[in-house]
């Protein structure tokens, strides 16, 4: 028989007492080993290991000693695999079984980390990414996760940090609702874009998108020629914002888009549109939101 044939036989074999010494060894072993032994998986980051034997663990001893935190680190242990949707379930699993626990904080916390995970595509965690340009469906979820475990528990050692990313989605989903504004602009949709602005001053107060909120506002107010409400959302940017990019020295709007006398130019006009347009407004005055 050929020497390798025989040598891949026993290399095989080998590999299949060791994996079912294993199995055996882990059926054997306590309830507190197979939680020392998935701590050493966390510590070593080896996640699909530590999560196979947590799960065991609580399969073998429901009602163990180790049981709840097993749940909790289960949680952990799919975030830190770049797995969000495990983790919102294992969150949401927590949740319903343990809702008076005294870590039922910690898995709200989570909760909102993994929706906010969930938006993300695999590059993007190593790729500088403008998130603000991306569907706001995830960042909105995190939003009320976060705000979730403010109310109801306020006085969570998790509430600092939910508070500081909140404040930093509202910035994110306000400055998304001017990006889709800009589209509206390039869109000829002059009434939704004053809309997006709008919404931005009621819904996102005080944050950095309010002045270009403000500057759609005008923008578009102006090409609907409607004056009187243009000079209204021009008053409270000028008193509000007086270093605006769409403010001269004067005070006076600067429009962003390109006029002629007619409008349009004759060269406009006779490629019916498809040459020398009209570039549309674009109101983007900010640093880039690329902190996550």
């Amino acid at each position: 028989m050929n020497i390798r044939f025989i040598s891949l036989i026993i290399i095989l074999a080998t590999g299949l007492i060791a994996c079912s010494s294993e199995k055996d060894r882990l059926q054997d072993m306590t309830e507190k080993e197979l939680y020392d032994k998935a701590q050493v998986n966390l510590s070593d980051e080896s996640f699909s290991v530590a999560i196979k034997n947590l799960q065991l663990l609580e399969a073998r001893y429901p009602f163990g000693a180790y049981a709840e935190q097993a749940q909790l680190e289960i949680i952990y242990a799919h975030y830190r695999n770049f797995e969000p949707e495990a983790a919102i379930a294992a969150s949401d699993r927590f949740i319903r079984l343990h809702p008076q626990h005294i870590n039922t904080d910690y898995a709200y916390y989570m909760r909102g980390l993994s929706s906010y995970a969930e938006g993300e595509g695999f590059l993007d965690r190593f790729l500088p990414t403008d998130m603000t340009q991306r569907d706001p469906g995830a960042a909105l979820q995190s939003f009320g996760d976060f705000r979730q475990l403010l109310a109801r528990y306020p006085d969570s050692i998790y509430a600092p940090d939910a508070q500081a990313r909140m404040l930093y989605l509202r910035a994110r989903l306000a400055r998304y609702e001017i990006n889709t504004a800009n589209y509206y602009f390039s869109r000829g949709a002059y009434i939704a874009a004053v809309d997006r602005g709008r919404y931005v001053l009621e819904n996102y107060p005080q944050t950095p998108a309010v002045a270009d909120a403000l500057a759609v506002m005008t923008q578009g107010y102006q090409l609907l020629g409607l004056n009187d409400l243009a000079q209204d959302s021009l008053f409270v940017l000028r008193s509000n914002y007086p270093e605006h990019p769409s403010l001269d020295k004067k005070g006076e709007f600067k429009s962003q888009f390109k006029e002629t006398d007619g409008g349009r130019s004759w060269v406009n006009l006779l490629s019916l549109g498809l040459f020398d347009r009209a570039d549309p407004p674009k109101f983007d005055n900010r640093a880039p939101y690329l902190v996550r």
